[in-house]
């Protein structure tokens, strides 16, 4: 297997992206499959290497990316050293930056054009990622499957509301803590105005029931993070969605990170190779 690591990309807003591309070199054309992390996410967080091992072995080619404003950056690009960045991300860079892996790995240039099919493009997002992986499905005709690990079904329920706007808007700037890296993160207000500003392209429902590709919907049932009934929510609204519910699994499919094991624990397992397949068909 061949894995060229930290691709710099030259992003829309000011910052790289950095790119993993994962495949096996025996000269035949693969199917595209580009992985979108979540919120407070990376692309090297937990299993994710392992998942594009998987992909790779599978006999197709697979891209992981941070999305520009992730709050990593080209010297760090695990866990959050720029603040600033993760404080200034929206959706729109979020799907912008998608757009330029798209546009790059479909480009006459690309450094791997004889390693891929680009008849073949499938979208997995993971958890917010997912909403960005719908998002874009529905707007960009290039994308032939979509999956979604985990996804939210709305991203406007999710801001505050009332006195807690309110005061996000008077101070500027709310703060998030992360558990694992004890970081207080930022999120400045232009986060929220951006939302409403581009909020008919950003409704999650419009685009999936506007979506005609195969689209796979795998959640968990003990998911504490984004309840399962969001993934049903996403499959009543869909027209071409497969519905696949993981008994048990919560919100990672079982992963940490770091994770520092050669295995990939069951739940996740489950999904990869449901993907696969999936992607196969």
């Amino acid at each position: 297997m061949i894995n060229s690591r930290d691709i710099r990309i030259e992003g829309k807003h000011q910052k790289p992206i950095l790119a993993d591309v994962f495949y096996n070199d025996d000269k035949s054309k693969k199917p595209i499959v580009i992985f979108c992390h979540g919120y407070k996410g990376f692309k090297d967080w937990g299993a994710w290497n392992l998942v594009a091992e998987a992909f790779a072995n599978a006999g197709m080619f697979f891209i992981k990316f941070n999305f520009s404003h992730n709050g990593g950056n080209a010297e760090q690009p695990v866990d959050f050293p720029d603040l600033e960045a993760f404080g200034n991300n929206n959706y729109i860079k979020e799907l912008d930056d998608l757009e330029i892996i798209i546009n790059w790995v479909t480009s006459s240039g690309f450094e791997f054009k004889n390693q891929i099919d680009t008849s073949s493009i499938s979208l997995i997002g993971h958890s917010r990622g997912g909403g960005i992986a719908i998002l874009k499905a529905a707007e960009d005709s290039r994308i032939t499957k979509l999956i979604t690990w985990a996804s939210v079904s709305d991203y406007k329920k999710r801001f505050p509301k009332g006195e807690s706007l309110e005061i996000w808007k008077n101070n500027g700037v709310m703060y998030i803590g992360n558990g694992r890296t004890k970081q207080q993160m930022p999120h400045y207000f232009q986060f929220y105005t951006s939302f409403i500003d581009n909020e008919k392209r950003l409704t999650i429902a419009t685009a999936v029931k506007k979506n005609q590709i195969p689209y796979l919907i795998i959640h968990g049932t003990e998911d504490p993070t984004v309840d399962v009934q969001e993934g049903k929510q996403i499959y009543a609204w869909s027209t071409k969605g497969e519905l696949f519910l993981i008994k048990g699994a919560d919100h990672v499919f079982g992963v940490k990170h770091p994770w520092n094991k050669e295995q990939l624990p069951k739940h996740l397992s489950e999904i990869l190779q449901k993907t696969i397949d999936f992607v196969s068909l």
